[in-house]
């Protein structure tokens, strides 16, 4: 192979390798993008189960204590 075509070759491959890493690159920026939106997802649905947990125990609280009147006016009757 004459040294023109090894440099030509070599150069097509630098390209290559470049074309390679620009789309790695962009694979890295896409893949932080996900990754911070699924931690902001993340958090959000952690926060909204905090405060149905919370609903609900103050659901649980209002029927026990509904039940526990019922028992009561049963008895009184």
């Amino acid at each position: 192979m004459s040294e023109a075509k090894a440099k030509i070759s070599v150069e097509q491959e630098l390209k290559q390798l470049e074309r390679r890493l620009d789309e790695l690159l962009g694979t890295i920026a896409q893949l932080h993008e996900e990754n911070r939106a699924l931690r902001q997802r993340q958090d959000s649905m952690m926060a909204e189960r905090a405060t149905l947990l919370q609903k609900n125990e103050q659901v649980r609280a209002r029927v026990e204590a509904m039940i526990g009147r019922l028992k009561a006016m049963e008895h009184s009757a």
